[in-house]
């Protein structure tokens, strides 16, 4: 196929290190010297976003020291990167990574002395791995003979709403960003985009939520109309299951929008869980590829679902360090109220649910929820429901879900689901399956994760190329 614009998102494993930067550069480059227009998003380099979550904590706790260092040992580590990519010690480049770590330093001074970590302080402070990530790509780019021009998320366009941490773009956002990054690319120049980041209309720094630069760059394939969205990442595309996990597990070589939501909810970190969202009106496709084989195809994304002989289920995949939390009483949970109010209290606490069931007696409620918010779920239940209703919490827990458009309709594969869970003695906690037909799910104990995982790839068939119908 033949392309006019490419968006190309390129995650931290491939923006590690300078030569880890320079390669995907080349990628980018590839591209360009064959005349396909290429807009570069870019994640933080490898672990900095957590490096500078960690030091954002240690400034609220009173640990400025701790935060400092790490604030320094970041500074030598980008500008490393600058001068090994070939900055000069008085250009540029450094001059503007010198001036962010100040601004950084003094945002998370800020933290420290009021000993408050806001969501407003907390995304201003860990956008600065994108922020710092970009001039390095931009800089790549020159060196390789290519014009490029590096912008926040912000400046890029895409304006968002005030959900720190969790921010969605707003309406407006597509005719910003076209209207913004069309001139450079009319110019020649390749914009590099700070992934991950955008700004509220009175100009604060959102964040999109972790895995956000996938959203980034399909935000910018659907405002630009490009020909595909490319997700460079250090796997062969998205694999029927995890391959650190389970060893035969293989490439899968189309997947539906739908699909790949579901895959990304429940488990796989190969994109972002709302990555597609913005290509499904416009059928723009998504195209996972690695970056150690880019000649490899990778897995393509499209609007319409790509069902194999003899293979309903696509992929299998899971979500460790859940807890699940039962909220019980005597027909109580019957009443629509009651029902209402409990998911408005974890609603208010915005808690992601992961799965949620309910008995047909109606006596209680269960809800899987990320082991990390579990005590929050707690308080807000216990503190927001009628006294007659009890509130029980179970931990250790693991979602496992399998995935694919061929289970619709199809007979037989909840069966083979279960037969291999209770061949392997996996304990089943809980079922969820949505309407769509598209997953199914079960909360297990999380010991019994990965050998579930193994049991249901290989009952299904998974490590198994099926040609496609």
């Amino acid at each position: 196929m033949s392309y006019s614009l490419l968006v190309m998102k390129f995650g931290g494993t491939n923006m590690g290190d300078s030569a880890a930067i320079r390669h995907s550069a080349s990628l980018a480059g590839r591209s360009i010297k064959e005349g396909i227009k290429v807009v570069v998003v870019v994640s933080a380099m490898a672990g900095v976003t957590n490096q500078l979550l960690k030091l954002a904590d240690a400034a609220q706790s009173g640990d400025i020291a701790s935060a400092n260092d790490e604030i320094a040992a970041m500074r030598t580590r980008h500008f490393t990167a600058a001068q090994e990519l070939g900055a000069a010690p008085d250009s540029e480049t450094v001059r503007e990574i010198r001036e962010m770590h100040e601004t950084l330093r003094q945002a998370v001074y800020g933290v420290y002395l009021l000993r408050e970590l806001t969501p407003r302080s907390r995304d201003l402070i860990v956008a600065f791995g994108e922020r710092l990530s970009a001039p390095l790509m931009s800089l790549a780019l020159e060196q390789q003979g290519f014009r490029a021009k590096h912008v926040s998320g912000g400046e890029a366009g895409i304006l968002t709403d005030t959900h720190f941490g969790n921010a969605r773009p707003l309406p407006n956002t597509y005719e910003r960003v076209k209207d913004r990054l069309s001139g450079f690319l009319s110019a020649g120049v390749t914009p590099v985009v700070a992934g991950f980041m955008g700004e509220t209309e009175k100009g604060a720094i959102t964040t999109l939520g972790r895995g956000g630069t996938d959203f980034s760059a399909t935000i910018v394939g659907k405002a630009l109309g490009a020909d595909e969205v490319w997700a460079w990442k250090d796997v062969d595309g998205v694999m029927s299951a995890d391959p650190r996990v389970v060893r035969d597990a293989r490439n899968i070589e189309v997947l539906s929008y739908g699909e790949v939501m579901e895959l990304a909810y429940f488990g796989a970190k190969v994109l972002h869980p709302l990555a597609v969202t913005p290509l499904k009106e416009s059928g723009i496709p998504l195209r996972v590829k690695s970056a150690a084989d880019p000649d490899f195809p990778g897995t393509l994304v499209k609007a319409e679902a790509h069902n194999e002989s003899g293979h309903p289920v696509k992929a299998v995949t899971a979500i460790k360090n859940v807890s699940l939390i039962t909220v019980t009483g005597a027909g109580v949970l019957g009443v629509p109220e009651v029902i209402a109010s409990v998911f408005t209290a974890i609603a208010r606490e915005n808690i992601t649910l992961l799965m949620v069931s309910q008995s047909s007696s109606m006596s209680n409620v269960s809800l899987a929820v990320p082991s990390t918010d579990a005590e929050r779920a707690l308080i807000a239940l216990r503190t927001g429901l009628a006294g007659e209703l009890n509130v029980e919490e179970q931990n250790n827990v693991a979602v496992l879900a399998i995935v694919g458009s061929g289970m619709r309709g199809q007979r037989g594969v909840s069966a083979k689901l279960f037969n291999a869970l209770a061949e392997n003695g996996v304990n089943v906690l809980m079922i969820s399956q949505g309407s769509s037909e598209l997953n199914i799910s079960v909360a297990i104990e999380g010991a019994q994760v990965d050998a579930a995982t193994t049991a249901v790839h290989a009952a299904f068939g998974l490590g198994q190329a099926v040609a496609a119908d």
